[in-house]
């Protein structure tokens, strides 16, 4: 009887628990997979919001993965520095089937060095870190090069998830899934893309942000040495 698959996501403090726990609802929902929430210690971490998020193994103790799926959140700057948190990253890499994130936890699969040649996708907001990594920038909602799947900002974490699951198991089990999760969105307003967006969403936005970002490419740049 083959194993069940080994599903593993990052947990981290100030993860945006959406890119998280979105992908966790639609691989919970299969039957022949183990889902692990990964990080140093076996403790409740905080998210980005008043969720505490506590993590069902360590980083020691994680068997070795099938799915290695990195979320993003705020708490994305500190791991592109944190050396623990990308020889874990490394090490799972290596015998994981698929390498993969959500948002803007791509930058930190690229400060582990594993998007160096890839296309990847991120959230909106980080687009211009990608190329400093050497991965290509990709603006799909769910981006696949190889074995590399990554997601755009928040929400894709769900489609990410799906589309995972249609290439894991196949397209009929992640349809089921979808039906289950009702997931069938009608969102009220399309602002879900700075292409779709009013102007001055847009640039009420950008300004409400500008100094996360910043700080952002700043880490990016001293991780990467440029």
């Amino acid at each position: 009887m083959a194993r069940p698959l080994q599903i593993g996501l990052l947990v981290f403090p100030d993860v945006t628990q959406l890119d998280l726990t979105g992908p966790v609802q639609v691989f919970a929902s299969l039957s022949d997979a183990t889902v692990h929430l990964v990080w140093k210690r076996v403790e409740p971490v905080k998210s980005d919001g008043p969720i505490v998020l506590t993590p069902t193994t360590t980083f020691a103790e994680c068997p070795q993965l099938d799915v290695l799926c990195v979320p993003g959140g705020y708490g994305t700057d500190a791991l592109m520095e944190d050396g623990a948190v990308l020889d874990f990253l490394r090490k799972q890499a290596r015998g994981a089937s698929y390498v993969t994130s959500v948002c803007t936890g791509s930058l930190v699969l690229g400060a582990a060095g594993l998007l160096e040649g890839y296309r990847a996708a991120t959230h909106w907001s980080a687009r211009e870190a990608l190329p400093l990594f050497g991965a290509s920038v990709s603006t799909e909602r769910v981006c696949i090069d190889r074995n590399r799947m990554t997601g755009g900002g928040v929400t894709a974490g769900i489609d990410f998830a799906l589309t995972l699951v249609a290439q894991l198991v196949d397209p009929h089990t992640a349809q089921a899934v979808q039906l289950r999760l009702e997931y069938n969105p009608a969102p009220p307003f399309h602002s879900g893309s700075p292409d779709t967006a009013p102007p001055d969403v847009v640039a009420f936005m950008e300004e409400k942000i500008a100094n996360a970002r910043a700080r952002r490419l700043e880490v990016v740049k001293r991780v990467t040495g440029r």
